[in-house]
């Protein structure tokens, strides 16, 4: 069962930290969007071989570039290889427990499917997610998911 813990930042104590699809892209993109205390903490993370992104993200963003959304420059598989390696991101998969938990989330969480299977991916991996989505923020303070505001 996963460990749920209440909505805190967490540094010190800091384990496997799981990216919302957008700020894995300002982080990629270095738009500025990111706090020098949330670029810390990816940071850290990724001394720690401890940052991750749920492999839902890779869709999100393939379908965002193949609707025009999102301009990457060149074919998304290779635009996510190479944005893969220089974050020195690790994907976490699709597991059949995490499909089956992303349906049967606790305390009514409502959003859309991806965001269900990042926050089931966070649940049970017992990593913080770091967003800045105001739903999941909100179900991180009800105690269902660790989270680290973006």
């Amino acid at each position: 069962m996963p460990k749920t813990s209440s909505a805190r930042a967490r540094s010190s104590d800091l384990s496997l930290l799981l990216l919302d699809t957008h700020v894995w892209l300002w982080e990629v993109f270095a738009t500025g969007q990111l706090a020098s205390r949330t670029r810390a903490a990816i940071n850290k993370a990724v001394q720690m071989n401890q940052l991750r992104l749920s492999v839902i993200s890779l869709w999100e963003i393939s379908m965002l570039a193949a609707r025009g959304k999102l301009e990457l420059g060149k074919p998304a598989i290779s635009w996510i290889a190479e944005a893969q390696a220089k974050s020195r991101i690790t994907i976490e998969p699709l597991t059949s427990e995490i499909a089956v938990a992303a349906g049967h989330l606790p305390d009514g969480f409502r959003s859309d499917p991806a965001d269900h299977i990042i926050v089931a991916t966070a649940r049970l991996t017992d990593a913080t997610l770091m967003t800045r989505d105001r739903r999941i923020l909100a179900y991180g303070a009800a105690g269902n998911v660790t989270v680290l505001a973006a």
